[in-house]
């Protein structure tokens, strides 16, 4: 497998930055209001301060009420701006998020299907899933974490410079230990993250190869082999997230030390001033309690280094996608036949096709027939142009292809239609819809075509789901069109509903039909028979029954499985 590209820090963060600017108001805004909510809240030292200096006699007793009136003002003032600035902060963050989110499903859509299948499907999924999720946890929860965390160090260090110049040295001579910290475990996390990343992306892909190949596995004994990899990928991403964990307990012991060598300094630092009468014991009370103020901001935003890291290596996999227009689904290219020259195709090493010949003249409909593992889906797949050959030569215009995998797309039932056509009117969708015979139960939908399905909508059965998959290659119009099993899903009632409808749709179209049910075969213009790889039989259904052969024995067999009068042709 090749995996697909990752993004560099650089790039990573210029993206980053382009999406950020375009909400500069925002950006300001919410910097604005955290400064605000942060500079308030650290007038609270100070004001502590003067009620020690009032308990040790340095200040009149009548200070003691005026520091109490600022402690109130402070902290009603200080939490009002802070959580509107957390909102602020967030809110910028979820933005940018849905603009990231916007650009890498563009990336993906425009992506030629060659190279996502040499990646592996597992690749992209897991940038789709769990490195989306990634970064939207860490917007949500790191981003103003890190934020407040960053403004608060900054003003609390100034706020120790104006007491005392030297308070401000002392407390900084935790940054060399914290800085050497930071460097060390940025320089070895990020590579284990992303490590880890492409691990649990690379055992993703192993475990969709082997489920969604189970009965490919199972016919030609590659179970152990599927399953060894299994294994090794699951203890390679095990070990990864096993340094991870380690690196971080080492970073935290570190940033204890940092906290230790920074008070110590202040708290002598202010022993020394006060014994020379420089500083009174409330300033020196105010440098030590900003100098702790700061532990809980800098160990939050140091100690999200570690979900910062996760987060950098996510977001440079989701930016890594070429920024790409999306092709045009239904383009016509050249004419609508199709034709496979000495085809050779293997998986792994293990020869599945060998030597397959076959030609569809414009507008003939070709079923393809034979025993599991016999290469049926192999084929269909070379000829949409998923993979190429390993010899030979497949000639076709532009191919549609409609497996039996049945996914949808959450929205409503026009938006999973406008996939195909974004631009098609309410009247063209339910036109395709009629065209197919799938009119009848959207209307029935509590909002007909502005009923949301998917996830978290009206959940629709799997001939459903099928049934808006062949309205969309009415939509779509190609001149090819390849069925991969398309109503092997749905129950003998609802496969007969999808062969009418997949007939509908197929009309006027030079189609390649995987058949799962043998009366789709038997309606085909011309039948394929494939055993072992290679093409036993070729010819109509009425000739091959008189002959005997591999499709009579197939036939005879799914006959008598099936119930009385679902074998009669469609």
């Amino acid at each position: 497998m090749t995996p697909l590209p990752v993004a560099t820090p650089r790039e990573t963060w210029r993206v980053v930055w382009d999406l950020t600017a375009r909400r500069k108001r925002a950006l300001i805004a919410a910097l604005g209001t955290l400064v605000l909510g942060t500079a308030v809240g650290l007038l609270a030292a100070p004001l502590l301060g003067r009620v020690v200096d009032v308990v040790t006699g340095t200040l009149p007793r009548e200070a003691l009420v005026h520091a109490v009136v600022g402690l109130a003002l402070v902290a009603v003032v200080s939490g009002v701006a802070t959580a509107v600035a957390a909102a602020q902060v967030a809110r910028l963050g979820e933005a940018v998020l849905a603009d990231l989110r916007e650009r890498f499903v563009g990336a993906a859509l425009g992506l030629p299907q060659l190279r996502v299948e040499a990646a592996g499907a597992g690749d992209l999924t897991s940038r789709a899933s769990r490195d989306v999720g990634v970064v939207a946890e860490g917007v949500r929860v790191a981003l103003p974490t890190v934020a407040r965390s960053a403004v608060t160090i900054v003003l609390s260090l100034a706020g120790m410079a104006l007491l005392d110049w030297r308070f401000l040295v002392a407390g900084l001579l935790a940054a060399p230990v914290q800085w050497h910290t930071v460097r060390w475990y940025a320089r070895n996390a990020r590579v284990v993250y992303a490590a880890q990343r492409e691990a649990v992306a690379e055992l993703q892909q192993q475990l969709l190869e082997t489920v969604e190949g189970a009965r490919t596995v199972r016919a030609f004994g590659l179970r152990q082999r599927h399953l060894g990899r299994v294994d090794r990928r699951s203890a390679s991403a095990i070990d990864l997230g096993m340094r991870g964990a380690n690196l971080l307990t080492r970073f935290f012991s570190r940033l204890n030390l940092a906290e230790f060598v920074g008070l110590a300094a202040v708290l002598g630092t202010g022993f020394w001033l006060v014994g020379s009468g420089e500083v009174t014991i409330g300033a020196a009370t105010a440098a030590a309690l900003y100098f702790h103020g700061i532990f809980n901001p800098v160990n939050a935003a140091l100690g999200l280094a570690d979900d910062v890291q996760l987060a950098a290596a996510a977001l440079s996999r989701l930016v890594g996608l070429p920024d790409a227009p999306t092709p045009p689904l239904a383009e016509r290219a050249g004419d609508a036949s199709v034709t496979v020259a000495g085809v050779h195709f293997g998986y792994d090493g293990t020869a599945v096709l060998h030597g397959v010949d076959l030609a569809a003249r414009p507008g003939e409909h070709v079923a393809v027939v034979g025993a599991n593992g016999a290469g049926k889906t192999t084929l269909a797949r070379l000829i949409a142009g998923v993979a190429p050959p390993d010899a030979g030569t497949v000639s076709a215009g532009a191919v549609y292809l409609v497996s039996q995998e049945v996914h949808v797309f959450a929205g409503t039932v026009a938006e999973d239609l406008r996939l195909v056509q974004p631009d098609a009117t309410a009247e063209e969708l339910r036109a395709a819809l009629a065209a197919v015979g799938a009119l009848t139960w959207v209307d029935a939908l509590p909002e007909g075509l502005d009923t949301v399905v998917g996830e978290g909508g009206h959940r629709l059965s799997a001939a459903e789901g099928q049934h808006l998959a062949l309205a969309r290659v009415v939509l779509a119009d190609p001149p090819v069109v390849v069925l991969d099993e398309a109503t092997a899903e749905a129950g003998s009632a609802g496969a007969r509903v999808l062969e009418r409808a997949a007939a509908a749709a197929l009309a006027g179209r030079t189609a390649l039909v995987v058949a799962h049910r043998l009366t789709q075969a038997a309606a085909a213009d011309r039948i394929v028979v494939l055993d072992a790889g290679k093409v036993a039989e070729t010819g109509s259904h009425a000739d091959l029954l008189a002959a005997r052969g591999r499709y009579a024995d197939l036939w005879a067999a799914w006959s008598a499985s099936r119930p009385r009068g679902d074998t009669a042709r469609s």
